[in-house]
């Protein structure tokens, strides 16, 4: 007897259908998984067969064989247990009707004892059940409130293969668990909500304000300074001055880190920016993903949020070389012998690091002990490209002791944020329907050209600043994008030389020290 369950495997982000024909003949007991199945799924035969002996649920034996359809795509999870167990009860000729399977999708992985182990790739699959007119979705109990931020979808959290039994034998039934639900509104309310505020952070106003400008524009950020002056404390709280995730962009994330297994918030979706903060051991395939099955790596779970590079030049250059593309593009694309996968990157770059081996370089407290060669050598590990494609160069001071002791604390986070979405929703209206962009860092060369035009004063100026920073056309560009967004938060339709001014000394490192 032959049946007909349905599933998902994840490409990239996204899911794809995957068809379970199992057939039962009769003759001498056998098994045949076929359907480029991988280790994982080859073994689901032996998890779903204790699982169901352990549960009394009765099967029919003889040669069983299990089709993965489409058969070319290959298949690695072992989120196929739950459906392979659903077919194999179904094609014995039990209760459950092909009618009921044609109406849900299923996923889960099975212990031996019949529970239901929680798994990577739900949302994406609910998503794409909804989209291709499916009733509902049979899902682990733990990945139910991910599922459920799907709209129109009726999402059964399911705890032991006789749950999955149950509600498809008949899906209303009172033995059935009921449908699980989710009020994204509330959800949103309650999770967007950060620990850390910018008014904890004493003095450094200079680099508040750039933070700011950074935000306000979604720019690239490098802050330098010595050690203790604060670079990391106001990193972290880069995320609570951003705009908060629209509801699109929020499930858009989710999906990333619902793939990649990293997804760990209670409510099964992400509401508050991601800040990423990998160490500088990392390799470039786990900072912008890879492997022999290819998965998201740091940049792309910071899609929408913020990276946060602390020493910079710790990092080895060739992983920091593998930036370049992204930051551009807003995607990466990796390529293997069997597959090519596009990942979503579009992040903010924060980053921080010493001026000097030591760190004391130009610090009025303590004296640097690197020669002239081991500064150069140690600033040249970044390589000019890079450098070029950082919008801000901010120097951090030591903070003083009346700063440190002032009962007065600066700007709240909510504050400030504030102004950034109101430069936010001026640059929205500037760009009108224009396809994905979102902010003035994501303006091309004919967008610059069009919404950055500068008076004689603002012209001079920045000939001026070219002249003697020797800046990179990419450079040039990246001061107009600035001075856009330094207009934006002061609510000007024009760039005034001042908005200039300001863009320039955030470029002040500019071919100082860079000449990779």
């Amino acid at each position: 007897m032959l049946s007909q369950v349905w599933s998902s495997t994840t490409h990239g982000v996204e899911a794809l259908p995957v068809e379970l024909e199992t057939n039962v003949a009769s003759g001498m007991r056998g098994l045949s998984v076929v359907g480029l199945p991988r280790a994982a799924v080859r073994e689901s035969f032996d998890r779903v067969r204790a699982a169901l002996e352990n549960n009394d649920i009765p099967v029919e034996w003889g040669r069983i064989t299990i089709n993965l359809a489409p058969a070319d795509v290959p298949k690695e999870s072992a989120a196929f247990d739950l459906p392979m167990a659903v077919g194999w009860v179904a094609a014995s000729g039990t209760t459950v009707t092909a009618d009921v399977l044609d109406r849900y999708w299923l996923t889960g992985e099975l212990a031996l004892d019949g529970t239901v182990r929680p798994v990577n790739g739900v949302l994406p699959m609910a998503m794409k059940a909804r989209e291709e007119g499916y009733e509902g979705v049979l899902v682990p109990a733990e990945n139910a409130a991910e599922a459920a931020v799907v709209d129109d979808l009726r999402v059964y959290p399911v705890e032991t293969v006789t749950d999955a039994s149950d509600i498809l034998h008949d899906p209303h039934s009172p033995a059935a668990p009921e449908p699980y639900t989710n009020d994204l509104d509330a959800i949103f309310d309650q999770a967007r909500q950060y620990r850390r505020d910018l008014s904890d952070v004493r003095g450094q106003e200079n680099v508040k304000r750039a933070l700011e400008v950074a935000a306000a524009g979604g720019h690239n950020a490098l802050m330098v300074g010595p050690p203790g002056s604060g670079k990391t404390m106001l990193a972290r709280r880069m995320p609570t001055i951003l705009p908060p995730l629209s509801t699109d962009e929020a499930l858009e994330t989710t999906k990333i880190h619902s793939v990649s297994g990293e997804l760990a918030s209670d409510h099964g979706i992400l509401a508050t920016r991601p800040f990423r903060a990998p160490h500088h051991t990392i390799s470039d395939a786990g900072l912008c993903g890879g492997g022999a099955h290819p998965t998201p790596g740091e940049i792309s779970l910071a899609h929408n949020g913020v990276l946060f590079l602390d020493e910079l030049p710790e990092f080895q250059r060739r992983v920091l070389e593998v930036l370049r593309q992204p930051m551009e593009e807003g995607r990466i694309t990796i390529s293997r012998a069997e597959t090519t996968v596009t990942y979503p990157a579009r992040f903010m770059l924060i980053a921080s690091m010493n001026p000097c081996p030591c760190g004391h370089l130009n610090d009025p407290n303590q004296e640097c002990v690197c020669t002239p060669a081991q500064v150069q050598r140690y600033l040249g590990k970044i390589s000019g490209p890079l450098m070029d494609r950082i919008d801000l160069h901010v120097e951090v001071a030591p903070v003083d002791f009346d700063a440190m002791s002032a009962e007065r604390t600066g700007e709240s986070s909510a504050a400030v944020r504030k102004r950034v979405v109101q430069a936010r929703e001026r640059q929205s209206e500037r760009f009108g329907a224009v396809e994905a962009l979102y902010s003035n860092a994501q303006m091309d060369a004919q967008r610059v050209q069009e919404h950055c035009a500068l008076n004689d004063a603002g012209q001079n100026l920045l000939r001026t600043a070219s002249d003697r920073l020797g800046l990179s056309a990419r450079g040039y560009t990246r001061i107009l994008k600035v001075a856009r967004t330094v207009a934006d938060l002061e609510a000007s339709a024009s760039i005034r030389a001042e908005h200039v001014s300001e863009a320039i000394q955030y470029r002040s490192l500019d071919r100082e020290w860079w000449h990779g």
